[in-house]
Parts: structure tokens; C-alpha cells; sequence
């Protein structure tokens, strides 16, 4: 049976789309909990948070386990240091991502070796691959278009697949696009809700 890793990954940089009136610390925890969340509520998978912020770590689940990464630490290193078959990131901007979509890019590796789920306005908001990572790929969930770029490394076609895209929460703006009719990204509701 395969083991699949679902995996947040939590930068300081989040915290620069701290709404007015909010404070940037506290914006950054709520989201990447809430984000956090989702995962941890998945079935079939082991979730992981994948963190540069210090102190991270109080938002988990018990025996959830924590890694410590660099700002700027490339993706494709960062997953190569999780032990499973598959993995999926999420970028921890996305408190409201519905799970399943999450499944999707699992399931769409059964027919490519690397699945996104694009981020509107550039950059993606998930991906998923088999471990080690495809020695020919160079992930990055911060690229202007990383199926693009991932597709232009393939040393063949069908090697990157698409699934339906999602938004992060990138500028103190994009809170405007969380659907208060949407469940989940709780802490992130009240963050708003009291400003």
C-alpha cells in the first residue's frame, strides 16, 4: 500500500498579506492553521507541516510531525527530506482550499509523474509527486507558471498534469476572495470577523 504525506508548507513571507488592522504574526498562524486543518482532516494521508516560522509549531495536531525548512529553501530539497511515496504540498496561504482537491492530485499521478493545482494570478497552490522527486523536475509553488515550467523540464509530454486550480492569500486584497459561505478556515473568519 502506498504512503502518502500531505504537506503544508508555511513560510514567513505569508505574513506580508496580513490585512489593514490585522496583525501580521497572528494573520500568518490562523492561515497556515486553517490550511493546516484541512490536511489534518484528510483520509489515507499523514499530515506534515513544513515551516521557516519559529514557534510554528503550537498550531499542529499531536505526534504531527514538524520540519524546519529555509525561507528560501528550494521546494524539490524539501520534499526529497519526506519519507513516503507520494507527497502533496499545499501552500499554507490557502486556508480555505476544499479537501478535495487535495485528492485529485494524488489521484492524477496515476497518470503523470507531477500534478499541479494552479493558483490564480500565477504561481500554484498545491502539487504532488512520487518520491524522490523526478530528478529532471525543479518544483516551485512561487513560479509565475510552474506548469509551464515544469512541462519545459519533462523530458516528455504527459509527464505534468493540471487539476483545478484554487487562490492564496498573497496581498492584504486577496482576504476579499474567501467565500464566507465556505466551511472550514475558521481561525481565519475570526481573524476578519473581529477586525
Amino acid at each position: 500500500m502506498l504512503t502518502r504525506v500531505a504537506a503544508v508548507l508555511a513560510r514567513q513571507r505569508m505574513a506580508r498579506a496580513a490585512p489593514p488592522g490585522v496583525d501580521a504574526r497572528t494573520w500568518l498562524e490562523a492561515v497556515a492553521e486553517d490550511t493546516y486543518e484541512m490536511v489534518a482532516g484528510l483520509e489515507l494521508v499523514t499530515p506534515v507541516l513544513l515551516t521557516s516560522v519559529p514557534g510554528l509549531t503550537e498550531i499542529v495536531w499531536p505526534g504531527t510531525e514538524v520540519i524546519a525548512v529555509g525561507e528560501d529553501e528550494p521546494l524539490k530539497d524539501i520534499l526529497n527530506r519526506l519519507d513516503a511515496d507520494q507527497v502533496a504540498v499545499i501552500s499554507g496561504d490557502a486556508p480555505d482550499l476544499p479537501p478535495l482537491l487535495v485528492g485529485k492530485l494524488f489521484r492524477e499521478l496515476g497518470r503523470a509523474r507531477i500534478t499541479v493545482s494552479p493558483a490564480e494570478r500565477g504561481g500554484a497552490v498545491a502539487l504532488a509527486c512520487g518520491l524522490p522527486v523526478p530528478g529532471w523536475a525543479d518544483p516551485d509553488l512561487d513560479a509565475p507558471d510552474p506548469v509551464a515550467a515544469l512541462r519545459a523540464q519533462a523530458p516528455g509530454p504527459r509527464m505534468v498534469a493540471t487539476t483545478p486550480g484554487w487562490h492564496r492569500l498573497r496581498t492584504p486584497d486577496d482576504a476579499a476572495r474567501l467565500d464566507p459561505g465556505l466551511e472550514g478556515w475558521d481561525n481565519t473568519r475570526a481573524l476578519l470577523t473581529a477586525r
